[in-house]
């Protein structure tokens, strides 16, 4: 699925491209805005629930790292610009995109933005910043592990949900299911979490690793209910929901429960009986 047709590599060109080397920002900022819009007209109605404006602002962010780097532009002073004067999800978005492609290369400059981003007011860019620093993991394994193993000592509640929801194993970390312990190498010290927005990140990244690994995430929460720490026992609940549709039994065994709720959906010891 393409979405840049040559009209709208054209609009690009001439209305972001070219004010961005001019220092424009202000006006590069409407029109990132109108070409999202016009890249989402784009996507086929029956594929925009899958897709949606996130594609949009991976596509764009993309297309304009390759395009600056092909002119030799000076592409992390641009991106850090328009991250430091942006003013709604777009344009910082973009930036973020950005930032993570030129990180591949450098990634020292660029973590300190995603940290920041992570601190963001804003739902959406705290949500491109865990998405977009995936790319980093990838490539720097070693080294965002231990960035990411000082970041769960943060006292901000949005940083340490930041560690949780990179480490989920989704898109550029689905090599996670063949390696598990290295998100739970970092996982193990949020186990404990006291703030419900971490939490929850926490027990949907299990519940997640479940789907590949479900006897790992079985004994996980063996250990967690034995802890007897009322977090991490929450942790667990959280982290059954992918498991009790198939082991609704075990998993209710497991919590030392009789019946397992989750949404609108309740399974109940006696509902199984006899089966």
């Amino acid at each position: 699925m393409n979405l840049l047709t040559d009209q709208t590599k054209e609009k690009i060109k001439h209305n972001i491209l070219l004010p961005f080397q001019n220092g424009e920002y202000e006006s590069a900022m409407e029109a990132i805005s109108a070409v999202l819009d016009e890249l989402y007209d784009n996507i086929p109605e029956n594929r925009r629930i899958s897709y949606g404006r996130v594609h949009t602002i991976k596509v764009l962010s993309e297309y304009l790292y390759i395009k600056l780097t092909e002119n030799n532009a000076p592409v992390f002073q641009i991106a850090s610009d328009l991250f430091n004067i942006s003013i709604d999800y777009k344009g910082t978005g973009v930036a973020l995109g950005i930032l993570s492609f030129y990180g591949l290369e450098d990634y020292k400059s660029v973590v300190p933005y995603f940290e920041k981003a992570a601190l963001s007011f804003y739902w959406d860019v705290r949500e491109f910043a865990q998405m977009f620093f995936r790319k980093l993991i990838k490539k720097y394994p070693d080294e965002m592990r231990e960035y990411l193993l000082q970041l769960v000592d943060s006292e901000d509640a949005n940083i340490r949900r930041f560690v949780s929801e990179t480490l989920r194993p989704v898109q550029e970390n689905k090599w996670f299911y063949k390696y598990p312990d290295y998100p739970l190498s970092v996982l193990q010290y949020m186990f404990k979490e006291s703030s419900q927005y971490p939490r929850t990140s926490v027990g949907n990244n299990l519940s997640d690793l479940s789907r590949k690994h479900p006897e790992l995430v079985f004994q996980i929460i063996a250990e967690l209910v034995e802890s007897g720490d009322q977090n991490s026992y929450w942790i667990a609940c959280r982290a059954c929901r992918n498991l009790v549709k198939k082991e609704p039994i075990r998993v209710m065994n497991a919590l030392r429960l009789n019946e397992y709720k989750y949404k609108m959906r309740i399974h109940k010891r006696s509902d199984y009986q006899g089966n």
